[in-house]
């Protein structure tokens, strides 16, 4: 069977004179295009998948924009790009068309939606329930080929049967973005926002979105900021949130006695020029992945006040199921961040092209397949 997919390529070459280079340091001239390809037969423990939704994540914007003074991608997430390619993209839903022979939990004509992360359920951070930290975890779209086409081939274990929750198109639509909420669910987890908390949230993408959307909805915070420059994405946040900021205008007035930042911007800077305003018994959470450094100015008020500082990766561990839960009984609306729709590959491929469309005049945008 033949499949139309998006593929980007780019040239490995280190950057000199760094020690276990990052992707931004590793692969540079990022090229993608749209092809034909020819699918292998079906391994007994994938599932064959016709692709209805598939949504662009930063980290695939990234992946093609590269730094204009080096040629470098941006893109700091684990990557490995073959020289044939890496098929690219890790949220979305689809249709099985073909299940592998040991497959038992879907079936051909079943909607699916995937885990990103795929994990080797081996090592002792699975056998100790950490699946977001697995020590041989592969990134569908990254590590291994993903989503960004017509007909894929997807692990079974990483994919969720939501068959039984979609009763028209704006429930596939909304399940497409099932893996950016399922990351800012593990992030108010983990940032362990509670009942009363005062919420600071930098980044209106998605994910920054989804999580203003948890901490008042479903975690309780009593009052939850967000914070963003881009004019556009102030005004998606505005609909959930009542305290939108532009960054120079917040930080001109900053608020006092905060319980939980999460930072999903990607600009480490936010969090020196706020921490003194943090709570005791603060928490941090980190997010957005820049490959940039954090230098912490103010150590002594973090130890005198217990304040804690974490980075968050992934999806698993019971997020997914609990967000199903949530849009079953309309508590969480998935669809709050889509704000365009492109058709097919081509399309999708001329928006990558664009950045500044994506980062400034959209949020959450999804590519149809036909």
């Amino acid at each position: 069977m033949d499949s139309r997919v998006t593929v980007v390529y780019a040239d490995r070459e280190p950057m000199p004179g760094i020690i276990n280079p990052g992707s931004h340091q590793l692969f540079r001239n990022p090229r993608i295009s749209v092809e034909t390809r020819t699918l292998n037969a079906l391994h007994p423990e994938e599932i064959r998948v016709q692709m209805c939704y598939a949504g662009i994540c930063g980290t695939d914007v990234h992946l093609v924009d590269r730094n204009p003074d080096t040629g470098y991608i941006r893109c700091s997430a684990p990557l490995n790009i073959p020289i044939e390619g890496r098929v690219i993209g890790h949220e979305g839903v689809g249709k099985v068309i073909e299940t592998g022979a040991s497959i038992r939990h879907v079936r051909t004509g079943d909607y699916v939606t995937f885990e990103s992360i795929i994990i080797c359920h081996c090592c002792d951070m699975c056998r100790k329930g950490k699946f977001n930290q697995c020590r041989h975890a592969q990134l569908l779209g990254l590590e291994t080929d993903g989503i960004f086409g017509s007909v894929v081939d997807v692990p079974g274990l990483a994919a969720h049967n939501v068959t039984n929750i979609i009763q028209e198109d704006n429930d596939i639509m909304s399940l497409a973005c099932v893996e950016p909420a399922g990351v800012a669910y593990v992030a108010c987890q983990n940032a362990v926002v509670s009942a009363g908390d005062i919420v600071v949230v930098f980044g209106a993408g998605p994910i920054g979105l989804f999580s203003a959307i948890l901490c008042t909805t479903v975690f309780g915070a009593s009052t939850v900021y967000v914070v963003d420059p881009v004019a556009f994405r102030r005004r998606v946040a505005e609909k959930w949130s009542g305290h939108v900021y532009d960054t120079e205008e917040f930080f001109s007035d900053l608020p006092n006695d905060i319980d939980v930042v999460i930072e999903s911007s990607g600009d480490l800077e936010n969090i020196n020029k706020i921490f003194r305003n943090l709570n005791a018994n603060g928490r941090v959470v980190l997010l957005a992945r820049t490959g940039n450094h954090l230098a912490l100015s103010a150590v002594d008020y973090m130890i005198t006040n217990r304040i804690s500082i974490t980075g968050s990766r992934g999806h698993l561990g019971g997020a997914y199921n609990d967000i199903f839960k949530l849009y079953r009984n309309m508590r969480f609306p998935l669809n709050a961040a889509i704000t365009g729709v492109v058709n097919g590959g081509l399309e999708l491929v001329n928006l990558l092209k664009s950045r500044e469309a994506i980062l400034y005049e959209n949020c959450k945008v999804l590519v149809k397949f036909e």
